[in-house]
């Protein structure tokens, strides 16, 4: 408790844009255009689920934290963070930011996000991370203190992080802060980012202007004047665009396949993002077959994960070993825990314990559908070989793509019985498990709640030791690994593309913050008409 009751962090100061030929840029008028392909759900940040819907809010609404390739923490509305006790947080944020309607952001607006997303439970991963959070209270105009039901050492950085901070005085006079659509129609947005929404065109664009106060960034200014989300049906609709110059740079990752080619294209740049996220599948266990534990382990032994790494993503990605503590979380990785092998004679025998009896085709009596986005081409072509070898198995799959919002709608009622997809950023192994596993988690796709790993989570949410805390998560993990309650596939890092007459982009681990990130969006300008 000691070591939590010093914690604080220090501010990091954004790195500046590189250097253009005539020297440091300057704010222009030029326009950068993004490709998408999806378009905005939810223009409020505290409820918006698709990626579209975070890389535009983002550009308005500040984070306390950013975030390092290691997952590590880093400043941008704080200053400094940190706990005053086992049950009292605190985070100092800076004084020279304000909404794009001339408002100071102060830590008023901190503790009322905070306070209303706990109040007004909105679906999403922010309040999914509240569980210990009581209150917030903002004891000066640059000081929040946020009150704890039990010790948690996570929650200060996570919520840091993954929370946006909203204006009180647009959301508070809407009501709920989980029924607001922030759509624009109560006067326009207001933006305390380095860009605010102007226009929307649903399907075709979305148009955001610079607001030409932003202190995170070299000279105080975003360079680019407008930024516009184009939206494309698909990635290689995407990647023509960029090759004609229609579109400056795509938001999404490249597939694979995609990588080299671009590489080598005249005009275009590939530049590489770190991973901090893994593909997976989870087995929903409100369908009886799938609550068998042997079922799950037969479907896991039927998936050939080497050839998915190796055919699929050609070599760009690496076992995580079957387990949800990636390597690149190296402290608290455990090697010991290893893949489940492909093996489709093992599947049988676990089906048989499991009570199943194959007919004369070999074919067990069960039928399960697999749900995954058809905007990930991806997760798209690994799920045709996992239902290729699970027939191999015995066991049959039901291939159901769909329209990304579709799917990610489908999900969360639970409408599946396996979920294929991936997750962009796990970065706190603690919350990441409280989330993904725990019974009210906000990701718990598998619908587990196994007593023992519930109370290996909260023990480690409560324990600020941290070689304490390593080794109770990796307990946590083995059980996860040991019941297949979550079958993690691989980690890879990523590739975006940009058109090379733009330069200065920062770059911010996984597929949300990529290049797209809003100090990297502010500090990219053109260096070539």
């Amino acid at each position: 408790m000691a070591a939590a009751a010093v914690l604080a962090l220090s501010a990091c100061a954004p790195q500046a844009p590189e250097e253009a030929a005539g020297g440091t840029p300057t704010a222009g008028d030029d326009t950068l255009t993004i490709a998408t392909t999806t378009d905005v759900v939810n223009y409020n940040p505290l409820i918006g689920n698709s990626r579209s819907d975070y890389w535009m809010t983002n550009l308005m609404y500040p984070h306390l934290l950013s975030i390092g390739d290691d997952g590590s923490k880093s400043a941008e509305l704080a200053t400094e963070w940190g706990y005053v006790d086992d049950t009292t947080g605190y985070y100092e944020i800076r004084d020279d930011m304000t909404w794009s309607d001339g408002t100071p952001v102060t830590a008023n607006d901190v503790a009322f996000t905070m306070n209303a997303v706990k109040r007004d439970a909105p679906s999403g991963t922010f309040y999914g991370q509240m569980t210990n959070f009581e209150s917030a209270t903002a004891v000066s105009d640059t000081r929040v203190e946020i009150t704890l039901t039990q010790p948690d050492s996570s929650i200060v950085e996570e919520i840091g992080f993954w929370g946006n901070v909203v204006p009180q005085h647009v959301f508070e006079p809407a009501g709920s802060v989980a029924e607001f659509p922030n759509d624009g129609s109560n006067g326009g947005w207001v933006s305390a980012g380095p860009f605010v929404m102007d226009s929307v065109q649903v399907g075709q664009s979305y148009t955001l202007e610079r607001t030409e106060d932003y202190p995170l960034v070299e000279g105080g200014t975003p360079l680019p004047a407008k930024i516009v989300y184009r939206v494309f049906p698909d990635v290689n609709t995407e990647i023509l665009a960029l090759q004609s110059g229609e579109v400056d740079v795509i938001a999404n990752s490249l597939p694979p396949a995609q990588v080299k080619q671009l590489q080598g294209t005249d005009g275009i740049e590939v530049q590489e993002v770190t991973g901090l996220g893994y593909s997976h599948m989870t087995y929903n266990m409100t369908n009886p077959d799938l609550a068998k534990v042997e079922v799950r382990q037969a479907l896991a032994h039927a998936a050939d994960y080497e050839a998915i790494r190796n055919v699929v993503l050609q070599g760009q990605a690496v076992s995580t070993g079957s387990s949800p503590l990636m390597p690149v979380l190296s402290k608290y990785y455990d090697d010991s825990i290893t893949e489940y092998e492909f093996d489709t004679d093992k599947s049988r025998e676990l089906m048989e314990k499991a009570g199943y009896t194959a007919d004369a085709n070999g074919m067990f009596p069960v039928s399960f559908r697999l749900i995954y986005s058809l905007q990930d081409p991806v997760t798209s072509q690994w799920a045709q070989l996992v239902k290729d070898s699970s027939a191999k198995a015995g066991i049959s799959i039901e291939l159901q793509g769909t329209e990304r919002n579709t799917y990610l709608a489908m999900t969360n009622q639970g409408d599946f019985d396996i979920y294929a997809g991936n997750f962009a950023i796990m970065d706190d192994p603690v919350t990441n498990f409280a989330l993904s596993y725990l019974p009210d988690g906000a990701i718990n796709y598998t619908y587990v709640d196994d007593p023992e790993l519930n109370a290996l989570i909260a023990k480690a949410a409560q324990t600020f030791d941290e070689d304490e805390k390593i080794s109770i998560m990796r307990d946590a993990a083995k059980i996860v690994h040991e019941n297949v309650y979550d079958n993690i596939m691989y980690t890879q890092n990523l590739y975006v593309a940009h058109s090379s007459d733009w330069s200065g982009f920062i770059s911010k681990p996984s597929e949300l913050l990529s290049i797209v990130n809003p100090i990297s969006v502010a500090s990219a300008y053109k260096v070539s008409d």
